[in-house]
């Protein structure tokens, strides 16, 4: 588990979260051409419990989204 400060909504908070998440929040704000701190403040806009849980659903959420696309091209290729 890793903790990290980050400034959302103008103001600080730490957040806790395993080192593969911290990855995954990572590349997926490099995606989106976005700082991790606004990305989290995104996630924060919607969420309605913890913050960390919130993060690990949206990444979950991500993932499954890359995957059905990923799954959706390949099932359309004609060899």
């Amino acid at each position: 588990m890793k903790k990290r400060s980050l400034t959302i909504h103008g103001h600080r908070t730490s957040i806790s979260l395993e080192e593969p998440f911290w990855a995954a929040l990572n590349d997926i704000a490099k995606a989106r051409q976005m700082s991790v701190a606004s990305l989290v403040q995104m996630i924060d806009k919607e969420r309605s419990g913890g913050l960390s849980s919130a993060i690990r659903i949206f990444i979950l959420a991500e993932l499954r989204h890359k995957l059905a696309a990923s799954t959706t091209t390949q099932d359309t290729q004609i060899f």
